[in-house]
């Protein structure tokens, strides 16, 4: 499939997102009601509104196409084309009034992440791609960085609570004392950052395929290359992220070896 055949499919998940921004706009600022999820993660009635606005669009243009929705759960799992929906990737920043979280649309077809959509509705920037047609950031084409030691790089860590409790925590360290910049942008922030030369490698854990999914689109049209930290391809399952341009990729996977 080229990425023509893909246009409708991303024109859709833009259409959604937009849809999403309304209703998280309307909702920022106060008067939702928030409960706790089984994990522990807070979930707000304005996540819940949000991917329902998200999945009447998708579903109705798009009846055959399977979901899965951080919020409102699966439908049709097993079709070919699957899309994978975090309406608010930062539910904790929206509860505690802060404006960096995303609504993350990504379609996967035939076990292949082929289109992504990454929308900040409260900063006002939208990423996407299809694959074989680069990456976009606010209509403007970009791309990964070229730096390509450890020393020189600008490194951005997210979610490491459980790289912290690994062996490879140590091997981080080194990097980190190595590297020309540290810094936590966090969630969408840094992959946009990472997409359009800012930074020069993202490395996270404790993540999940909605959380990264579209950003996995972004980030290698970009010409990136994003894998689990262990090098091991993104999939329904992953759990952490390695991404960077491809030499600085390949140094930091050395570096770390397994997380485990």
């Amino acid at each position: 499939m080229d990425h023509q055949q893909l246009e409708p499919f991303k024109q859709a998940a833009l259409e959604a997102a937009q849809a999403a921004a309304s209703v998280i706009r309307a909702g920022y600022g106060g008067g939702f009601s928030v409960t706790t999820k089984a994990d522990r993660t807070p979930v707000t009635d304005v996540d819940v509104a949000a991917e329902r606005a998200i999945r009447e669009i998708l579903e109705t243009r798009f009846p055959a196409h399977g979901f899965y929705g951080e919020e409102t759960g699966q439908n049709q799992a097993d079709s070919d084309y699957l899309w994978l929906v975090d309406p608010i990737d930062g539910t904790k920043a929206f509860v505690r009034g802060y404006p960096f979280f995303s609504t993350q649309i990504a379609l996967m077809h035939k076990g292949e992440l082929v289109v992504g959509v990454s929308s900040a509705p409260l900063v006002n920037e939208v990423a996407w791609a299809i694959r074989g047609g680069g990456a976009w950031l606010d209509d403007v084409r970009v791309a990964v960085g070229d730096v390509a030691a450890i020393d020189d790089a600008a490194i951005s860590l997210g979610n490491t609570h459980r790289l912290a409790a690994s062996a490879a925590w140590s091997r981080l360290g080194g990097i980190v004392a190595r590297c020309d910049r540290i810094r936590g942008y966090g969630d969408f922030l840094h992959y946009h950052l990472l997409a359009s030369g800012r930074i020069d490698a993202v490395i996270e854990s404790d993540v999940n395929i909605l959380d990264i999914a579209a950003l996995t689109v972004i980030v290698r049209e970009a010409g990136g290359v994003m894998t689990e930290l262990d090098g091991s391809p993104i999939d329904l399952q992953t759990t952490s992220v390695l991404a960077a341009n491809g030499q600085l990729h390949r140094q930091l996977a050395s570096e770390l070896g397994s997380p485990d």
